[in-house]
Protein backbone atom coordinates (compact mmCIF):
# COMPACT_ATOMS: atom_id res chain seq x y z
CA UNK A 1 0.00 0.00 0.00
CA UNK A 2 1.20 3.13 -0.85
CA UNK A 3 0.41 4.50 3.03
CA UNK A 4 3.14 1.94 4.23
CA UNK A 5 5.82 3.21 1.67
CA UNK A 6 5.75 6.90 3.95
CA UNK A 7 8.96 6.31 6.63
CA UNK A 8 7.64 8.26 9.12
CA UNK A 9 4.66 5.69 8.75
CA UNK A 10 6.75 2.44 8.61
CA UNK A 11 8.62 3.96 11.76
CA UNK A 12 5.47 4.70 13.80
CA UNK A 13 3.80 1.23 12.87
CA UNK A 14 6.93 -0.54 13.64
CA UNK A 15 6.72 1.09 16.82
CA UNK A 16 2.68 -0.08 17.48
CA UNK A 17 3.18 -3.29 16.70
CA UNK A 18 6.22 -3.92 19.61
CA UNK A 19 4.03 -2.26 21.32
CA UNK A 20 0.77 -3.89 20.86
CA UNK A 21 3.07 -7.37 21.40
CA UNK A 22 4.07 -6.54 24.84
CA UNK A 23 0.85 -4.91 26.12
CA UNK A 24 -0.82 -8.10 24.96
CA UNK A 25 1.48 -10.17 26.37
CA UNK A 26 0.86 -8.84 29.53
CA UNK A 27 -2.54 -9.18 29.54
CA UNK A 28 -2.37 -12.35 28.67
CA UNK A 29 -0.13 -13.24 31.33
CA UNK A 30 -2.42 -11.60 34.15
CA UNK A 31 -5.15 -13.49 32.23
CA UNK A 32 -6.40 -14.56 28.70
CA UNK A 33 -9.82 -12.52 28.41
CA UNK A 34 -7.66 -9.33 29.93
CA UNK A 35 -5.21 -10.58 26.76
CA UNK A 36 -7.67 -10.65 24.04
CA UNK A 37 -9.38 -7.63 25.09
CA UNK A 38 -5.82 -5.60 25.13
CA UNK A 39 -5.36 -7.10 21.73
CA UNK A 40 -8.63 -6.22 20.10
CA UNK A 41 -8.62 -2.55 21.92
CA UNK A 42 -4.48 -1.94 20.20
CA UNK A 43 -6.27 -3.44 16.34
CA UNK A 44 -9.05 -0.97 17.20
CA UNK A 45 -7.03 2.02 17.86
CA UNK A 46 -4.09 0.78 15.10
CA UNK A 47 -7.15 0.60 12.70
CA UNK A 48 -8.34 4.27 13.68
CA UNK A 49 -5.02 5.79 12.99
CA UNK A 50 -4.48 3.87 9.99
CA UNK A 51 -7.68 5.16 8.65
CA UNK A 52 -6.52 9.18 10.19
CA UNK A 53 -3.43 8.54 8.51
CA UNK A 54 -4.53 8.17 5.28
CA UNK A 55 -6.96 10.84 5.22
CA UNK A 56 -3.66 13.13 6.02
CA UNK A 57 -1.91 11.83 3.55
CA UNK A 58 -4.29 12.04 1.06
CA UNK A 59 -5.07 15.88 1.88
CA UNK A 60 -1.39 16.10 1.91
CA UNK A 61 -1.20 14.85 -1.72
CA UNK A 62 -4.28 17.13 -2.48
CA UNK A 63 -2.21 20.17 -1.17
CA UNK A 64 1.02 19.23 -2.81
CA UNK A 65 -0.84 18.73 -6.27
CA UNK A 66 -2.49 21.93 -6.07
CA UNK A 67 1.28 24.03 -5.53
CA UNK A 68 2.48 22.40 -8.35
CA UNK A 69 -0.62 23.43 -10.74
CA UNK A 70 0.27 26.98 -9.07
CA UNK A 71 3.96 27.00 -9.82
CA UNK A 72 2.77 25.80 -13.17
CA UNK A 73 0.92 28.96 -13.36
CA UNK A 74 -2.23 27.87 -12.74
CA UNK A 75 -4.26 30.60 -10.48
CA UNK A 76 -4.74 29.81 -6.33
CA UNK A 77 -7.74 28.48 -6.46
CA UNK A 78 -8.81 25.47 -4.13
CA UNK A 79 -6.48 26.77 -1.05
CA UNK A 80 -9.22 28.25 1.13
CA UNK A 81 -10.44 26.76 4.16
CA UNK A 82 -12.94 27.72 6.47
CA UNK A 83 -13.18 24.53 8.45
CA UNK A 84 -10.64 24.55 11.56
CA UNK A 85 -7.67 22.41 12.61
CA UNK A 86 -4.10 21.90 12.03
CA UNK A 87 -4.33 21.15 8.30
CA UNK A 88 -6.72 23.83 7.34
CA UNK A 89 -4.53 26.69 9.51
CA UNK A 90 -1.41 24.97 7.09
CA UNK A 91 -3.71 25.21 3.95
CA UNK A 92 -4.81 28.86 4.92
CA UNK A 93 -1.13 29.66 5.75
CA UNK A 94 -0.06 28.87 2.24
CA UNK A 95 -3.06 30.33 0.75
CA UNK A 96 -1.94 33.70 1.77
CA UNK A 97 1.34 33.35 1.21
CA UNK A 98 0.69 32.15 -2.66
CA UNK A 99 -1.48 35.29 -2.88
CA UNK A 100 1.29 37.73 -1.15
CA UNK A 101 4.00 35.80 -3.84
CA UNK A 102 1.22 35.91 -7.20
CA UNK A 103 0.78 40.04 -6.18
CA UNK A 104 5.04 40.05 -5.71
CA UNK A 105 5.30 38.69 -9.43
CA UNK A 106 2.71 41.27 -10.78
CA UNK A 107 4.52 43.80 -9.35
CA UNK A 108 7.81 42.77 -10.67
CA UNK A 109 6.23 41.90 -13.98
CA UNK A 110 4.80 45.84 -13.83
CA UNK A 111 7.64 47.06 -12.64
CA UNK A 112 9.83 44.92 -15.47
CA UNK A 113 7.18 47.04 -17.98
CA UNK A 114 7.92 50.34 -16.44
CA UNK A 115 12.03 49.95 -16.48
CA UNK A 116 11.56 49.23 -20.47
CA UNK A 117 9.49 52.08 -21.07
CA UNK A 118 11.21 54.68 -18.93
CA UNK A 119 14.83 53.11 -20.69
CA UNK A 120 12.79 53.96 -24.11
CA UNK A 121 11.92 56.99 -23.38
CA UNK A 122 15.24 58.50 -21.63
CA UNK A 123 16.93 56.58 -24.98
CA UNK A 124 14.48 58.81 -27.08
CA UNK A 125 14.77 62.07 -24.73
CA UNK A 126 19.12 61.70 -25.51
CA UNK A 127 18.21 60.54 -28.86
CA UNK A 128 17.13 63.69 -29.77
CA UNK A 129 19.69 66.51 -28.86
CA UNK A 130 22.49 63.95 -29.99
CA UNK A 131 21.24 63.70 -33.41
CA UNK A 132 21.19 67.65 -33.30
CA UNK A 133 24.75 67.79 -32.17
CA UNK A 134 25.82 65.62 -34.67
CA UNK A 135 24.00 67.72 -37.76
CA UNK A 136 25.46 70.81 -36.08
CA UNK A 137 28.78 69.15 -36.30
CA UNK A 138 28.27 68.35 -40.03
CA UNK A 139 27.37 71.56 -40.48
CA UNK A 140 30.76 72.96 -38.84
CA UNK A 141 33.29 70.95 -40.47
CA UNK A 142 32.41 73.31 -43.53
CA UNK A 143 35.13 75.11 -45.12
CA UNK A 144 32.70 78.69 -46.55
CA UNK A 145 31.12 78.77 -42.99
CA UNK A 146 30.80 82.47 -42.04
CA UNK A 147 32.33 83.61 -38.16
CA UNK A 148 28.89 84.33 -37.50
CA UNK A 149 26.89 80.66 -38.61
CA UNK A 150 29.74 79.32 -36.91
CA UNK A 151 29.10 81.27 -33.34
CA UNK A 152 25.22 80.21 -34.34
CA UNK A 153 25.87 76.46 -34.34
CA UNK A 154 27.79 76.22 -31.49
CA UNK A 155 25.43 78.32 -29.56
CA UNK A 156 23.25 75.75 -30.39
CA UNK A 157 25.53 72.67 -29.49
CA UNK A 158 26.13 74.17 -25.99
CA UNK A 159 22.14 74.68 -25.24
CA UNK A 160 21.98 70.81 -26.61
CA UNK A 161 24.88 69.62 -24.52
CA UNK A 162 22.87 71.48 -21.48
CA UNK A 163 19.77 69.94 -21.89
CA UNK A 164 21.82 66.77 -21.67
CA UNK A 165 23.41 67.55 -18.80
CA UNK A 166 19.92 68.52 -17.18
CA UNK A 167 18.33 65.50 -18.51
CA UNK A 168 20.93 63.10 -16.86
CA UNK A 169 20.62 65.12 -13.42
CA UNK A 170 17.44 65.02 -13.15
CA UNK A 171 16.83 61.22 -13.77
CA UNK A 172 19.66 60.57 -11.32
CA UNK A 173 18.13 62.70 -8.37
CA UNK A 174 14.66 60.61 -9.63
CA UNK A 175 16.82 57.38 -9.40
CA UNK A 176 18.30 58.61 -5.34
CA UNK A 177 15.13 59.18 -4.55
CA UNK A 178 13.43 55.68 -6.09
CA UNK A 179 16.25 54.05 -4.18
CA UNK A 180 15.65 55.97 -0.86
CA UNK A 181 19.50 57.26 -1.15
CA UNK A 182 18.35 61.20 -1.85
CA UNK A 183 19.82 62.19 2.27
CA UNK A 184 16.77 64.86 3.05
CA UNK A 185 17.72 66.40 5.69
CA UNK A 186 15.03 67.78 8.13
CA UNK A 187 15.24 71.36 9.44
CA UNK A 188 13.46 74.66 9.39
CA UNK A 189 12.73 76.20 6.36
CA UNK A 190 11.86 79.80 5.41
CA UNK A 191 9.59 80.07 2.34
CA UNK A 192 10.84 83.75 2.03
CA UNK A 193 14.13 82.04 1.71
CA UNK A 194 13.36 79.05 -0.34
CA UNK A 195 11.38 81.07 -2.74
CA UNK A 196 14.10 83.69 -2.94
CA UNK A 197 16.54 80.62 -4.12
CA UNK A 198 13.97 78.84 -6.35
CA UNK A 199 12.85 81.76 -8.46
CA UNK A 200 16.47 83.17 -8.60
CA UNK A 201 17.77 82.06 -11.91
CA UNK A 202 14.01 82.39 -13.28
CA UNK A 203 14.19 85.81 -13.17
CA UNK A 204 16.70 87.05 -16.16
CA UNK A 205 14.22 84.66 -18.28
CA UNK A 206 10.78 86.08 -16.99
CA UNK A 207 12.16 89.73 -17.16
CA UNK A 208 13.08 88.65 -21.02
CA UNK A 209 9.75 87.57 -21.88
CA UNK A 210 8.21 90.50 -19.71
CA UNK A 211 6.81 88.61 -17.68
CA UNK A 212 6.05 89.87 -13.89
CA UNK A 213 6.61 87.73 -11.02
CA UNK A 214 5.15 88.20 -7.43
CA UNK A 215 5.31 86.78 -4.05
CA UNK A 216 3.03 87.15 -1.46
CA UNK A 217 2.89 86.17 1.98
CA UNK A 218 1.33 86.93 5.37
CA UNK A 219 4.61 86.35 7.68
CA UNK A 220 7.56 84.18 7.92
CA UNK A 221 5.93 81.10 6.90
CA UNK A 222 8.10 78.02 8.23
CA UNK A 223 8.25 74.21 7.82
CA UNK A 224 9.95 71.11 8.62
CA UNK A 225 11.84 69.84 5.35
CA UNK A 226 15.18 70.10 3.01
CA UNK A 227 15.84 73.72 1.40
CA UNK A 228 17.98 72.00 -1.17
CA UNK A 229 15.66 69.34 -2.36
CA UNK A 230 12.67 71.83 -1.71
CA UNK A 231 14.21 74.92 -4.11
CA UNK A 232 14.41 72.08 -6.46
CA UNK A 233 10.80 71.47 -6.51
CA UNK A 234 9.10 74.75 -6.04
CA UNK A 235 11.79 75.98 -8.81
CA UNK A 236 10.22 73.15 -11.49
CA UNK A 237 6.85 74.44 -10.73
CA UNK A 238 7.61 77.73 -10.97
CA UNK A 239 9.61 76.70 -14.23
CA UNK A 240 6.62 75.30 -15.67
CA UNK A 241 4.41 77.76 -14.87
CA UNK A 242 6.72 80.60 -16.41
CA UNK A 243 7.05 78.69 -19.69
CA UNK A 244 2.87 77.58 -20.19
CA UNK A 245 3.17 82.29 -19.80
CA UNK A 246 2.69 83.84 -22.23
CA UNK A 247 4.55 87.47 -22.61
CA UNK A 248 3.54 90.16 -20.06
CA UNK A 249 2.03 88.01 -18.21
CA UNK A 250 2.17 87.12 -14.62
CA UNK A 251 3.40 84.42 -11.70
CA UNK A 252 2.44 84.48 -8.71
CA UNK A 253 3.32 82.57 -5.51
CA UNK A 254 1.49 82.69 -2.17
CA UNK A 255 2.36 81.44 1.30
CA UNK A 256 0.31 80.82 4.11
CA UNK A 257 0.80 78.75 7.25
CA UNK A 258 -1.85 77.20 9.87
CA UNK A 259 -1.71 74.57 13.04
CA UNK A 260 -2.03 71.86 10.24
CA UNK A 261 0.34 72.73 7.30
CA UNK A 262 2.19 75.48 5.36
CA UNK A 263 0.78 75.98 2.00
CA UNK A 264 2.68 77.48 -0.99
CA UNK A 265 0.22 78.15 -3.95
CA UNK A 266 2.06 79.19 -7.55
CA UNK A 267 -0.05 80.19 -10.10
CA UNK A 268 -0.44 81.76 -13.91
CA UNK A 269 -1.80 83.86 -16.39
CA UNK A 270 -1.22 81.11 -19.00
CA UNK A 271 -3.43 79.07 -21.00
CA UNK A 272 -4.21 76.44 -18.20
CA UNK A 273 -4.10 72.76 -18.42
CA UNK A 274 -6.41 71.02 -20.64
CA UNK A 275 -9.02 68.38 -18.90
CA UNK A 276 -6.96 65.60 -21.17
CA UNK A 277 -3.68 66.51 -19.52
CA UNK A 278 -4.55 66.73 -15.94
CA UNK A 279 -4.44 63.39 -14.58
CA UNK A 280 -1.27 62.90 -15.78
CA UNK A 281 0.57 66.28 -14.85
CA UNK A 282 3.01 64.47 -12.66
CA UNK A 283 3.42 60.99 -14.57
CA UNK A 284 7.01 60.54 -15.48
CA UNK A 285 7.98 61.62 -19.46
CA UNK A 286 4.45 62.63 -19.78
CA UNK A 287 4.30 65.91 -22.09
CA UNK A 288 1.01 67.84 -22.63
CA UNK A 289 -0.88 69.00 -25.70
CA UNK A 290 0.86 72.58 -25.01
CA UNK A 291 4.26 71.76 -23.62
CA UNK A 292 7.18 73.26 -25.16
CA UNK A 293 9.53 71.15 -27.70
CA UNK A 294 12.48 71.15 -25.34
CA UNK A 295 10.32 69.40 -22.23
CA UNK A 296 10.63 65.94 -21.01
CA UNK A 297 8.82 65.03 -19.24
CA UNK A 298 9.92 64.92 -15.77
CA UNK A 299 9.63 68.43 -13.87
CA UNK A 300 7.07 68.19 -12.42
CA UNK A 301 7.16 64.15 -11.40
CA UNK A 302 10.22 64.92 -9.54
CA UNK A 303 8.67 68.25 -7.83
CA UNK A 304 5.73 65.58 -6.76
CA UNK A 305 8.20 62.73 -5.32
CA UNK A 306 10.30 65.46 -3.19
CA UNK A 307 7.25 66.86 -2.10
CA UNK A 308 6.11 63.89 -0.87
CA UNK A 309 9.35 62.61 1.06
CA UNK A 310 9.07 65.97 3.05
CA UNK A 311 5.35 64.81 3.75
CA UNK A 312 3.82 66.79 1.81
CA UNK A 313 1.14 66.75 -0.99
CA UNK A 314 0.46 68.76 -4.47
CA UNK A 315 -2.71 69.54 -6.04
CA UNK A 316 -2.84 70.90 -9.75
CA UNK A 317 -5.95 72.65 -11.35
CA UNK A 318 -7.13 75.45 -13.45
CA UNK A 319 -7.86 79.06 -11.80
CA UNK A 320 -11.63 80.48 -11.57
CA UNK A 321 -10.83 83.85 -10.87
CA UNK A 322 -8.81 84.43 -14.28
CA UNK A 323 -7.39 81.68 -17.12
CA UNK A 324 -3.97 79.95 -15.89
CA UNK A 325 -2.83 77.05 -13.96
CA UNK A 326 -2.84 76.46 -10.12
CA UNK A 327 -0.72 74.14 -7.89
CA UNK A 328 -1.30 73.99 -4.16
CA UNK A 329 1.34 72.32 -2.11
CA UNK A 330 1.06 71.99 1.50
CA UNK A 331 3.84 70.84 4.01
CA UNK A 332 1.63 68.83 6.83
CA UNK A 333 3.03 69.45 10.62
CA UNK A 334 2.41 65.80 11.08
CA UNK A 335 2.84 62.96 9.61
CA UNK A 336 -0.30 62.05 6.95
CA UNK A 337 -0.90 58.41 5.90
Amino acid sequence: MKLFKNPGIKKAMTLDLILTAVFTAAGFFVMPQCGMLVLAACVFLTCAWLFVSRKNLEKLSELSSTLDSILSGAEPLGLEDNSEGEYAVLKSEIYKVTIRLREQAHELESEKIYLNDSIADISHQLRTPLTTINLLMSFLKKSDLSEDERAKYILEIDQQLARIEWLITSLLKISKIDAGTAGFKKGSVSVTELISEAVSPLLVPMEIRDQEFKFDSEGDEQYEGDIKWSTEAIGNIIKNCMEHTPEGGTVEVKARENELFTEIVVQDTGSGITAEDLPHLFERFYKGKNSASTSVGIGLAMSKMIIREQNGSIKAENRRDVQGARFTVKFYKHTVV
